[in-house]
C-alpha cells in the first residue's frame, strides 16, 4: 500500500448506532474516500489504500483551489449523487460523470501548516465549518446531528434507502487506521453491504 502524509480513520462496523449526548453522527453516503490536500497551487486526491487520484475529478480539484484557505488537508466522501439527490455509486464508479463528483467534508486535518489531528473531533468540527461558511461547489460540508437522535437518524437514512450512518465521539482526536470512536452501521438493504470494504 503507498504511503500518504495523511493516512486516514477507518471506522469501526457496529450493529448499534450509540445514542449518548458525546457522539456526533453523519450520513454515509455510498461514495469513495478521499483525502483532499492542498499546497499552495498544488492540490493532491487521496484515495485510503494511498493511490493518486488528482486527476479524476477536476469539480474538487477546482474547487480546493477556489478556497481562500491555501493550505489545508480535508477527509471526505467522493459523491456522485443520481436525480432523486441520493448516492449513485454505480454511476460513480462507471468513470462515465467524473466532472460531475463532489466532495462531501466531513473531517479536517490541517489547516495553513498547523496539524490538527490530535484535537478532539469537536473543534475540528468547528474549523471546518468555519472554513466551508463560504461554499464553493464542489465541496459540500457534511451535516451532523448530536446526541440522542442517533437510532432515529439511522432508521431515516434506511427509509430513504442510503447506505447507513457513522457516528464518532466529539473528544477524541483523529487517529489513522482503524478507530473504536467512529462507528459505522450499514443499512442491511443497502448495495454497499454486498460491496468489499476500502476497495480503493
Amino acid at each position: 500500500m503507498p504511503k500518504i502524509p495523511f493516512e486516514p480513520c477507518i471506522p469501526t462496523r457496529g450493529t448499534a448506532v450509540p445514542s449518548g449526548r458525546d457522539w456526533f453522527h453523519e450520513i454515509k453516503h455510498d461514495g469513495y474516500r478521499l483525502i483532499v490536500q492542498r499546497d499552495g497551487k498544488t492540490v493532491r486526491l487521496w484515495t485510503r489504500n494511498g493511490n493518486d487520484w488528482s486527476t479524476r475529478y477536476p469539480g474538487i480539484l477546482e474547487a480546493a483551489l477556489r478556497h481562500r484557505a491555501s493550505r489545508f488537508v480535508l477527509d471526505g466522501e467522493a459523491v456522485l449523487l443520481g436525480v432523486d439527490g441520493i448516492a449513485d455509486f454505480n454511476g460513480l464508479h462507471s468513470r462515465k460523470h467524473d466532472e460531475e463528483v463532489q466532495f462531501y467534508a466531513f473531517d479536517i486535518l490541517a489547516s495553513g501548516g498547523d496539524d490538527l489531528r490530535s484535537l478532539p473531533l469537536h473543534q475540528r468540527r468547528s474549523q471546518l465549518e468555519k472554513m466551508l461558511r463560504r461554499r464553493v461547489d464542489g465541496i459540500i460540508l457534511n451535516d451532523i446531528e448530536q446526541g440522542e437522535i442517533g437510532p432515529h437518524l439511522f432508521r431515516a437514512a434506511c427509509n430513504m434507502g442510503l447506505e447507513g450512518i457513522v457516528s464518532k465521539h466529539r473528544d477524541r482526536p483523529y487517529r489513522a487506521g482503524r478507530c473504536p470512536h467512529w462507528i459505522k452501521v450499514k443499512n442491511r438493504k443497502s448495495p454497499a453491504m454486498n460491496r468489499p470494504e476500502g476497495m480503493f
